[in-house]
């Protein structure tokens, strides 16, 4: 089986805009989300102008800063800060990777994190890392991991999850969201020893990693299931781009194997940008309510 992240954002989609209205209706303001991308990055680029896309179908105001990639520290800094002071402001998100001569922690802490929609700030880390607490933002791709998994009525609960992976943006957070759901984890990278002896034991196996359908079909147990986080372009002379994408699995193989996966694309890619809607909207209303009571 695999699993549709396209539907499944679609419907959170549908409801979110329906929550986004009200929203509006009670407080007279929609939510607003505010992009930063520095540098001239393709990939990023098609990220973002997605992201807006999405903001506009669902009623959410978007701002998009654009900086060359020689923008300064303070320039980037600078625009977090009018960021943060703004009213109609309740998301801050810095698209990454940023060009190497800029201080990537320093531009993530900055951000208030009451507008930190990526789950990315040290103080949501933090509560997230917690039992019994709650942040202001979960990460998105892995929070989108668990919905789908919600979705497809796959409890993780009893189960055994390697995560290959151990990024602050999937590998780390999911590992606890998965935790968090009561299934045993262990957090494979690429120094763990017999990596592929380890993934045959996981009930649930979610490949993070970055290499072009690295997961093959032998490393999977029977009835597995697979989330494929990565999203690769690998030349292709047939393709009219020069190149097509795949995931970090094997999927042609791999599904053979697993009772169900995540296709590349349309699997947990529509679904990182569903929860940022989400994270934008719950972000805006717990300021709305803030500044009422």
């Amino acid at each position: 089986m695999q699993i549709n992240g396209r539907q499944i954002a679609n419907k959170i989609r549908e409801d979110l805009k329906i929550d986004v209205e009200n929203l509006v209706g009670q407080y007279g303001m929609p939510p607003g989300l505010a992009t930063v991308l520095v540098g001239e990055d393709p990939a990023s680029q098609t990220y973002i102008r997605n992201k807006h896309r999405v903001c506009a179908q669902l009623g959410i105001a978007s701002f998009r800063y654009d900086l060359p990639t020689d923008a300064s520290q303070k320039e980037v800094e600078d625009i977090i800060d009018n960021l943060n002071a703004r009213d109609d402001v309740h998301g801050i998100l810095v698209q990454l990777p940023l060009p190497a001569h800029l201080d990537e922690p320093s531009i993530l802490d900055r951000i208030n994190f009451a507008k930190d929609v990526d789950g990315l700030h040290p103080m949501n880390v933090g509560l997230l890392a917690m039992r019994g607490r709650t942040p202001t933002s979960l990460p998105c791709t892995p929070s989108g991991v668990i919905e789908m998994l919600k979705a497809s009525d796959i409890d993780p609960e009893g189960k055994t999850a390697v995560v290959i992976g151990r990024s602050n943006i999937v590998g780390l957070p999911m590992a606890t969201l998965l935790q968090q759901a009561n299934a045993t984890v262990t957090i494979a990278h690429s120094r763990t020893a017999n990596l592929p002896v380890l993934c045959r034991s996981a009930d649930i196996l979610v490949a993070a990693i970055g290499k072009p359908e690295m997961v093959q079909a032998d490393w999977v147990k029977d009835g597995a299931v697979v989330i494929d986080v990565g999203i690769n372009r690998v030349d292709d002379a047939t393709s009219e781009r020069g190149y097509r994408l795949v995931g970090d699995v094997d999927t042609k193989g791999v599904e053979k194997v697993a009772s169900a996966i995540t296709p590349v694309p349309g699997g947990v890619g529509p679904m990182t940008i569903a929860m940022l809607m989400v994270n934008t909207y719950r972000a805006a209303k717990a300021i709305f309510e803030a500044k009422q009571s």
